[in-house]
């Protein structure tokens, strides 16, 4: 009997509700195991995380048996309870609606790793707003504005 062989990798971003910066240096680590741990439990692979203080970038192998949408919410539901339960931050957390999902090949994980872990020095250099244009931009991915999350401009 044949099974099923796959190779995909998915690359994640999704925002904190309002674009507030709530993910504090403090605790990123403990939210980003978290996550390491809701990924594993639901059998897929984490390659690389990495919580900026208002979004999250997140690159994953999945399986063909897994939807996207359905990881994406489970990390989202399951993490903004646990981030609530230990009261990092005042009053319920949440995680703004939507995220971004970016396929890349074999070749280019080594490159998008080093990318996402490197987000605090890439951010010195680019608004999270103008690096999401640009994903969605690259990946010839069609948008309406009204839909895209919510933009905070310092």
């Amino acid at each position: 009997m044949a099974n099923t062989f796959s190779q995909l990798f998915v690359h994640v971003i999704f925002t904190v509700k309002g674009r507030a910066n709530l993910i504090h240096e403090s605790f990123r680590e403990k939210v980003e195991k978290y996550i390491a741990g809701i990924v594993s439990n639901k059998k897929q692979k984490l390659y690389a995380i990495y919580c900026m203080p208002d979004h999250v970038h997140i690159l994953i192998s999945i399986s063909p048996s897994a939807t996207i949408s359905d990881l994406v919410r489970d990390i989202k539901s399951a993490s903004s309870s646990f981030i609530s339960l230990n009261k990092w931050v005042v009053g319920k957390f949440s995680w703004q609606e939507g995220f971004g999902a970016f396929s890349y090949s074999k070749s280019q994980v080594d490159k998008v790793v080093n990318y996402i872990i490197k987000q605090p020095e890439h951010h010195k250099h680019q608004s999270f707003k103008d690096e999401y244009l640009e994903l969605l931009r690259r990946f010839d991915v069609s948008y309406n504005e009204e839909y895209l999350f919510d933009w905070v401009e310092s």
